[in-house]
């Protein structure tokens, strides 16, 4: 099991401390920064993480480092903690997909369950990106003839029509089908178009 961290940027130090330690307390590895700027130079993991993330700081915001994260295509779930809440930060902090806005003084079970919550999901978007890279592996694997078929297939054409399309006998059609559903590990139509969904791939019906 990979283990669960926690980041921590806030550019008050005993901050820091405090919520090193309850954090630490529930069983998270905890790594924590004095700015945006020290957090992005950090070197990259890959395990389930949450980030609490202090609006206002020295140099680059809170807003700065969720904007830049956002921009690297980084799924990290944030929690955004402040000493000056007001719903227009609020509502620019969720709109920009944060999870929670909390005031300090922190409530700090309520802290930690929005922990728990941004760890399981930046788990879950983990299990999920893996699924889609086995997925794209299984397409590569697929001749150009392959690959015609699938799209046909997936409209729900039988062998005999996708074979008129194609100018090729019923035969082949049935084997290069029978290749993309071994390759495509699909036990079914359904799967194979469940599948295609998951990958944004559009069917050929033209």
């Amino acid at each position: 099991m990979m283990e669960e961290t926690v980041f921590i940027v806030d550019d008050d130090a005993s901050i820091r401390r405090s919520l090193e330690r309850l954090i630490k307390s529930v069983g998270f590895q905890v790594e924590s920064f004095a700015s945006a700027q020290e957090f992005l130079r950090r070197e990259p993991t890959i395990r389930p993480a949450g980030l609490v993330l202090d609006v206002r700081m020295p140099g680059p915001s809170g807003f700065d480092l969720q904007d830049k994260l956002a921009f690297l295509h980084c799924n990290l779930p944030i929690i955004f903690i402040t000493g000056h809440g007001t719903i227009p930060l609020s509502v620019r902090a969720m709109k920009g997909g944060a999870i929670e806005f909390l005031t300090k003084p922190l409530d700090e079970q309520y802290l930690l369950d929005a922990i728990h919550k941004a760890v399981e999901l930046n788990r879950q978007a983990m299990q999920e990106q893996v699924k889609i890279t086995e997925v794209q592996q299984r397409l590569t694997s697929l001749t150009p003839r392959e690959s015609e078929v699938f799209k046909l297939v997936i409209t729900g054409l039988l062998n005999k029509q996708i074979a008129f399309k194609l100018g090729r006998s019923e035969k082949t059609i049935k084997v290069h089908r029978a290749r993309v559903m071994e390759k495509m590990q699909a036990k079914s139509l359904a799967q194979l178009v469940r599948l295609a969904e998951k990958m944004g791939i559009q069917s050929s019906e033209d």
